[in-house]
């Protein structure tokens, strides 16, 4: 990717769901959220020796008002009672993340948070570890992993994951070892099926589950809620359309989970280079089979086995159909194809569609560049190597602002649309 772009993922109903969450904003729960978080960054401060606890920015979507528990250091904030508010500028995507902005790193959430108070400092906690995250040596690295969304890769990741939730619910350590032993043995056959797998699989990890495993640890929820939690949080995840960008979310934390309650500091002891798979297996003293083709067979009945290959091979003809209206619709006919200068973008990374060797389509996203801004709620294809991005025609155009099927682009000054009467695309130029 080049350096000349940057990205945003849009994380906002990871930790949370529509029925969990509070409905009104008001500075007096606001204000609650921040001091529970600072209470709980306190008491788990040796989780990475640091405390987490430092600028946030709360944003309510509809509105882009902002609730910051600090100053900005140009002062566009303005001070209310304990807290500091102001609007978010339109160039500035809204997403679960972390963001530089007015002379601050800030751990940037959409409002409203959820309404458990569990999940509410989870995921002030995880946003909060991604603003820290390079002070710790860990790189940003948000690694696609397409083959996730082929049927081999979908029926490996979820054997491993229905064998996490026994290990979850095991009551012996011989019981737990077992599972675990299998968990890891699906993960590493799933990385001999698709070459670089493992290497892309751990960059997303590193980055996305070390963060999900720090806000589980540090949401002050009991063993038993903990493990409730997790198991709950992997069913729930099962339902996502697709897994390529979120099933970090739910491995390193059960790994990470049960190797804490061996052992504290495990997550001290990595870096930016680490494999966890290896680590893992090394760290829970693993032996891996050597033929995985029959240790496979043996094992894959204990977990439905046969229940996902059933669901997974149904699910495999539905994606073909669907790929191939996405293809038609975004490379066979005329399409708009819009070139990145210098991107910013955020998306719902649970729904995204890999098309082959063509890209990505993203159903919903949010891009903006020098251009303008591009708000997208009916798909759009992402280049594979992240220069460009194709919608659907024009259909309609006042001054400066663009539509087509579930799409509108407001053009920033220098900017127009021209057709390629050849081959019926559009493009956007500079004038």
């Amino acid at each position: 990717m080049r350096q000349s772009i940057i990205f945003l993922i849009l994380f906002s109903l990871f930790g949370q769901s529509v029925t969990g969450q509070i409905k009104t904003i008001s500075i007096d729960s606001i204000s609650v959220f921040y001091n529970e978080f600072k209470t709980e960054s306190k008491k788990n401060i040796e989780l990475w020796n640091k405390d987490l606890y430092g600028p946030i920015l709360l944003i309510d979507p509809k509105t882009r008002e902002i609730f910051a528990n600090e100053a900005d250091e140009n002062n566009i904030l303005k001070s209310e009672g304990n807290l500091y508010t102001g609007v978010l500028p339109d160039k500035i995507n809204i997403a679960n993340t972390a963001v530089n902005w007015n002379g601050k790193r800030w751990a940037m959430m959409m409002l409203p948070l959820p309404e458990n108070k569990y999940d509410r400092i989870g995921l002030l906690a995880h946003e909060s570890f991604h603003r820290i995250q390079p002070l710790l040596g860990f790189e940003l690295n948000n690694a696609e992993n397409n083959h996730l969304d082929q049927k081999e890769g979908r029926i490996y990741l979820r054997l491993e994951l229905e064998a996490l939730k026994k290990a979850l619910r095991a009551v012996s350590e011989k019981e737990l070892q077992k599972h675990l032993i299998n968990a890891l043995t699906f993960r590493k056959y799933r990385h001999s099926l698709y070459k670089g797998s493992d290497a892309s699989e751990n960059l997303l990890e590193l980055n996305e589950g070390i963060a999900e495993f720090t806000g589980v640890i540090m949401s002050g929820r009991t063993k038993e809620q903990t493990l409730l939690s997790l198991i709950n949080g992997i069913d729930d995840f099962l339902n996502n359309p697709t897994f390529v960008r979120s099933f970090a979310y739910h491995t390193v934390p059960v790994y990470g989970y049960l190797l804490y309650n061996k052992g504290k500091s495990w997550n001290k002891k990595i870096t930016a280079k680490t494999d966890l798979s290896n680590y893992f297996i090394d760290a829970f003293d693993v032996k891996i089979p050597t033929y995985f083709n029959n240790a496979i067979k043996k094992i894959t009945g204990y977990y439905n086995g046969s229940v996902i290959i059933e669901e997974e091979t149904k699910r495999e003809e539905k994606t073909k159909r669907l790929i191939a209206e996405y293809k038609s619709k975004f490379i066979d006919k005329s399409h708009f194809e819009i070139k990145f200068e210098k991107m910013n973008i955020s998306f719902d990374p649970r729904n995204i569609i890999p098309i082959e060797d063509k890209g990505t389509v993203y159903p919903n996203i949010r891009v903006t560049d020098k251009w303008g801004i591009l708000t997208v709620e009916k798909g759009a294809l992402m280049s594979q190597n992240w220069d460009k991005i194709s919608i659907s025609v024009p259909l309609k155009t006042e001054d400066k602002n663009v539509s087509g099927d579930g799409w509108f682009l407001e053009l920033a000054d220098g900017y127009e649309i021209r057709k390629n009467e050849t081959n019926g695309n559009y493009v956007l130029v500079k004038k």
